[in-house]
Order: C-alpha cells, then sequence, then structure tokens
C-alpha cells in the first residue's frame, strides 16, 4: 500500500535542504561583504548575497544525488574498502559537476552585470582554486547525512523499546489482574457456602449482591486503571455481601472526597485491602468489626486508606504477605514505579491502616 505522507516528507525534505544551504550562502555572504569591506573593495550586500548564493545553491543542487549515495552506502557492514572507494571516486565526479555547474552560474552573473565572460575563463581558476575544498564539502555532507541517519535509528530503537516495555507491563498488569479475580470470587462463594447451611435468605442475598458486582466487572474487563467513582461503587458492593455474610457485627464508612471521585486508580485496588481488614480484623473478634476506607487529596497525590480495628500487625511483622497484598503491591510498582507508597501501619488508636499515595 502506497504511503499518502511520502511527497510531503520529500517536499518537506527539499524544502530543508534549501532552507540549509540559504543560512549557509547567508553566513558566507556577510564574511564576504565584511573581509571586502575591510580591504577597500566596493561590494554591495546583494552582490555578496548573489555570488554567495550562487556558490552554495550549486551544492544544495549537488546534495540531493549526494545523499543518495550516502544513504545507499552507509559506512558499516563487511565491505568498507568498498565503500570508501565508492564515496572517493563520487567526490572525485561531484566536484568536477561543481566547478561546471559553478562556472554556468558565473557566466550567467557576467551576463546580468554586463561583464560578459567565457566559461573557459570562469572554468579553469575555479578548478584550480576549489577542487580540493569541493572534496571536503562533499565528506562534510557525507558526514552529517551519516549523523542524522545515525541520531534517527537511535530515536527509532528508543521509541521501539518504550513500546515494547509498554507491551510488557500491559501484560503484567493483566495477568495480576486475573489473578486477583479468581481469588476474590473463589474466598465470597467459600463465605455464600458457609451460610447455605444455617440461613439460606442470607445465602441468596450474597448471591444476587454477587451477581451486581460481577455485572460491574464486565463494564470495565481487563483495565488496568478506572475511575475512583467506579471504585468506590466496586467496594460499596462488595461491602454489601461481607454486611449480609457478618450481619451487625461488621460496620463499614466509604469516605471519598468528591474531588477525587474521577481521578484515575488501579482496577481493584481496594477490594483486597478491604478483604483482608475484614479477614483478619473482623472475622476473629467476638465484638463488633469495623472498617472504614477513605480517599482524598494529598497535595498532587491521591491518598487511599483502609483502616480496620483488628489486632494490626503482631510483634516481629507478619510471617508472610498474601496474595491480595502481594498483588497490590506489584501491580502498584508496575504502574507507578517508584512514584508510589504502599505502607502498613498499627493505627494509634488500634488496629492496621494500609496507605496508599499514588500521583493523580
Amino acid at each position: 500500500m502506497p504511503d499518502s505522507s511520502q511527497p510531503g516528507r520529500s517536499l518537506l525534505r527539499f524544502a530543508g535542504i534549501g532552507a540549509f544551504w540559504t543560512l549557509v550562502g547567508l553566513a558566507f555572504a556577510s564574511q564576504f561583504y565584511l573581509s571586502s569591506t575591510l580591504l577597500g573593495r566596493s561590494v554591495t550586500w546583494g552582490q555578496a548575497i548573489g555570488y554567495s548564493l550562487g556558490d552554495w545553491y550549486v551544492w544544495a543542487v549537488l546534495s540531493v544525488p549526494i545523499l543518495m549515495v550516502a544513504r545507499r552506502y552507509p559506512p558499516e557492514g563487511t565491505q568498507v574498502w568498498r565503500t570508501a572507494g565508492i564515496h572517493l571516486a563520487a567526490a572525485l565526479v561531484c566536484s568536477l559537476v561543481y566547478v561546471l555547474l559553478r562556472s554556468a552560474v558565473g557566466v550567467v552573473h557576467g551576463w546580468l552585470a554586463d561583464e560578459a565572460v567565457g566559461f573557459a575563463e570562469v572554468f579553469q581558476p575555479l578548478l584550480v582554486k576549489t577542487y580540493p575544498f569541493n572534496l571536503l564539502v562533499y565528506g562534510v555532507i557525507v558526514t552529517i547525512s551519516h549523523a542524522v541517519d545515525y541520531y534517527r535509528k537511535y530515536h527509532e530503537r528508543t521509541v521501539h523499546a518504550l513500546e515494547l516495555e509498554k507491551h510488557l507491563t500491559e501484560a503484567r498488569l493483566q495477568s495480576l489482574l486475573r489473578q486477583l479475580k479468581p481469588h476474590f470470587l473463589f474466598n465470597t462463594l467459600n463465605g455464600i457456602a458457609s451460610l447455605m447451611h444455617s440461613d439460606v435468605h442470607a445465602a441468596d442475598k450474597m448471591l444476587v449482591r454477587l451477581s451486581e458486582l460481577l455485572r460491574l466487572t464486565m463494564h470495565h474487563p481487563g483495565q488496568p486503571l478506572t475511575k475512583l467513582r467506579d471504585e468506590v461503587a466496586f467496594i460499596e458492593k462488595y461491602l454489601e455481601i461481607e454486611r449480609i455474610r457478618f450481619r451487625d457485627r461488621l460496620t463499614a464508612r466509604v469516605d471519598a472526597d468528591p474531588a477525587v471521585l474521577d481521578a484515575e486508580v488501579p482496577s481493584l485496588i481496594l477490594q483486597p485491602l478491604v478483604e483482608n481488614a475484614i479477614r483478619h480484623g473482623t472475622e476473629p473478634r467476638s465484638g463488633q468489626g469495623r472498617v472504614e476506607i477513605t480517599a482524598r487529596r494529598e497535595g498532587d497525590r491521591i491518598l487511599l486508606t483502609v483502616r480496620d480495628n483488628g489486632a494490626g500487625i503482631p510483634p516481629g511483622g507478619f510471617t508472610r504477605e498474601g496474595i491480595g497484598l502481594a498483588n497490590t503491591r506489584a501491580r502498584l510498582r508496575e504502574l507507578y514505579g517508584e512514584r508510589h507508597e504502599f505502607t502498613l501501619a498499627n493505627h494509634p488508636e488500634g488496629g492496621l491502616e494500609v496507605r496508599i499515595l499514588i500521583p493523580l
């Protein structure tokens, strides 16, 4: 399929070549005018620019075939001497072509200034004076071409590496999400199964709430990020299930600042933390368990906390980290790297508090 942007790119490339040689020509015209003035020669700006652009626009024309040769024979690969020989031959030919074209331009200049000169009168001194210098100009053009080409390849490789890293990160996040959903479903179904023999009505209500919860997850299949308002809606549905299971033994409160409800947070970031708070804070207690979830802005970050009134972290710390915490830690690392904080600490008033700080 033809690339429709190719003509546009070619025009842009030619415009760039013309602009480059115009700047070079104007720089040399300034030098020519100033040096002529210092030596007492009468040269106008128009003459200086005309002579200088006459020189360098010839190189603008020759740049096109030189760049084509430079692209076709880059200084890499195993045939180094063959490439060097090709460039040496091309430089000799281009230098001669330059002298021929510049002589023709000199004849035109003379005709425009009513100072007619013959082609040979211009050609012979120009050949002696500029031929070695023309070889140097050829080398400079080829060097710039290779430098630009190396930069372009480096940039493309960098972009390609970033794209690969992005796809790899997405794959890892998808894998972590796939790990989390069956874990959550398995635990909830276990809770329903335990109620089936003691309170069928409550088990039935839990099944209905679970179906509503699964319907919510279907709206965001596999998305690594979601709006905080959707995450809050999900966790409130989940808490409805747990309230049925624990009846009056569980109180839960969700306090989310409306100003951050549209912020993006990792999908299912709160559910494993709330599940842990209930499992380790409420389930072992004979009294009432309490879970508080808050979300608010803190500077240019969003702070999510999940706090319970359980026993907190035992002396010496936890012996091992469960799937929920390990999964949360891994996903935060994949999404934010060093730009996040994830801490678990005993609250001064008792219980465990989990804090997540992530960029807005």
